[in-house]
């Protein structure tokens, strides 16, 4: 599904996603990526199981008010682990499918909240 043209340069919004991919700044992604308004990580974990605090480094250190985590395969195990992490952080974590994620993260981007985006396509 295509979302619409990026027109600001210095913002990563999604372009477009659909099955096993997400397109950023015109680039089609198909790993695990963070995604936030500056900030852009794709050689990251390799699945949702593997999430850690460690893992999640990248992600701390953009200061975000909300996290969403999206992905059509969304494991409940590895996060229930996580949340306290967040919880700590004063961090809203959000779990949902990878197209509500896509266009929730380009709304809160546009709106300049300190958001950034955990895509599993």
């Amino acid at each position: 599904m295509r979302l619409h043209e990026q027109l600001l340069t210095r913002m990563n919004l999604v372009g477009r996603y659909g099955p096993g991919e997400v397109h950023i700044n015109g680039r089609r992604l198909t790993d695990p990526l963070v995604v936030g308004p500056g900030f852009l990580l794709e050689e990251w974990v390799a699945r949702i199981a593997v999430l850690t605090p460690e893992a999640l480094a990248p992600a701390w250190e953009q200061q975000p008010r909300i996290v969403l985590l999206g992905s059509d395969d969304r494991p409940t195990e590895p996060l229930k682990g996580l949340r306290s992490h967040f919880a700590d952080r004063q961090i809203a974590l959000e779990v949902m499918d990878l197209g509500a994620a896509c266009r929730t993260y380009n709304v809160l981007a546009q709106e300049d909240r300190a958001v950034i985006a955990l895509l599993f396509p």
